[in-house]
């Protein structure tokens, strides 16, 4: 798409008018040539109201009807885990390139199947990993590029919530701790940012194996227990043996009693990095530094001095961008991938007990997508 030629505007079809659908809009407003056309929602009161909202002309209660058009670009599709996958099928079967919510899907074979059809349709597919375009994430791979880690070994993918559980601790729906809807816990909804950045920083190596265990151990409401139907984990641990000889692990919490945790980071031989609070850290002249930044000052020259402009400000940002021409895309499809198959390598060696393969979470992956037909009766939603 890069290479074609420049757009002003691109129109994009919403899929989903819950707090995703709000979250994503609300970033599209800012964003000049962004023109959202249409929205599609089960909840016809939803629809309307959001609608309403952000000034949405056309609505649809039937997703399948809003990607009959012709005179969309892309469609943005904003549902629970499990329906990620045949939405996004079925918008590029219809000719759209296709942004989607975060984690890719519910089981890595699903997200697999998306990034081939994509491929198949030759159409963009990009997954919301908002913390690629962090000021922090920015800072700390540029001094990666510029060498000033060395080579790289090893990484900390760290996330951190003392009660932060969807719906039992008073927030979001129930359908975020249901496993037939959202497959996952902590790892899916929170893990996935913060794998994904560190895969991105090390310019996403292979998988070579995974141990890990989730953990289901904090109490909580026990009305909201039994009504949510509570099936996820709220601490996801794992240890990953990466190509190159890299190693990273990981700690993902929704809830543990602990006050913090210390920032994920990235070590190598001549120096490392920590991206909250943000710092870099390296031995010169025998003296063991510690580094702060002013990461306002760096992003002012990105755009100032290297003239990048808008394009990496935020997902959405770097969407519209590379839906007009103007870049070319980041991984995000991929990174996204991979991170399914390391957070699936976690549960995989949670049931199993021991350390698995790639190739084992591969094989062992069995689709948790809802079926199309299901999802258009509410199925999920």
């Amino acid at each position: 798409m890069s290479d074609e030629r420049v757009v002003d505007n691109v129109r994009i079809g919403v899929i989903g008018a819950g707090q995703i659908g709000k979250h994503h809009l609300t970033n599209y407003q800012g964003i000049p040539g962004a023109e959202v056309v249409a929205i599609a929602d089960i909840d016809r009161d939803e629809a309307r109201r959001v609608s309403e909202r952000f000034g949405i002309r056309d609505i649809y209660f039937d997703a399948l009807e809003l990607l009959e058009r012709d005179d969309l670009d892309a469609v943005d599709v904003c549902l629970h885990n499990n329906l990620h996958m045949p939405y996004t099928i079925a918008a590029l079967e219809t000719g759209k390139h296709v942004y989607c919510e975060k984690p890719m899907a519910g089981a890595y074979r699903d997200a697999e199947t998306m990034l081939k059809a994509a491929r198949a349709a030759k159409k963009m597919l990009s997954i919301q990993l908002a913390f690629l375009f962090s000021n922090e994430t920015k800072a700390a791979r540029s001094l990666i590029e510029g060498g000033h880690l060395g080579k790289l070994y090893h990484a900390r993918s760290t996330g951190f919530r003392r009660r932060g559980r969807p719906f039992v601790d008073g927030y979001g729906t129930m359908k975020f701790v249901q496993k037939d809807v959202a497959s996952g816990g902590a790892l899916f909804d929170m893990g996935v940012y913060h794998i994904s950045n560190i895969l991105y920083l090390l310019d996403n190596p292979g998988v070579a194996t995974i141990t890990g265990r989730t953990y289901q151990e904090t109490g909580m409401d026990a009305r909201r227990r039994k009504t949510s139907g509570y099936g996820v984990e709220e601490l996801g641990t794992g240890y990953v043996r990466l190509d190159g000889g890299i190693t990273l692990d990981i700690i993902e919490s929704w809830a543990i009693h602990l006050n913090t945790f210390e920032g994920s980071s990235v070590v190598g031989s001549e120096g490392g990095v920590r991206l909250d609070p943000f710092g870099y850290f390296r031995t010169l002249a025998d003296l063991d530094l510690d580094c702060t930044a002013n990461l306002d000052a760096f992003e002012y020259r990105i755009h100032n001095v290297h003239e990048v402009g808008d394009v990496y400000d935020s997902p959405q940002h770097h969407w519209v961008a590379a839906l007009q021409g103007r870049v070319k895309l980041l991984p995000t499809a991929k990174l996204a991938l991979n991170t399914m198959l390391i957070s699936e390598g976690i549960y995989l060696s949670t049931k199993l007990g021991r350390e698995v393969t790639a190739d084992e979470v591969r094989e062992a992956s069995i689709s948790s997508a809802i079926p199309l037909e299901d999802a258009q009766r509410g199925v999920g939603a």
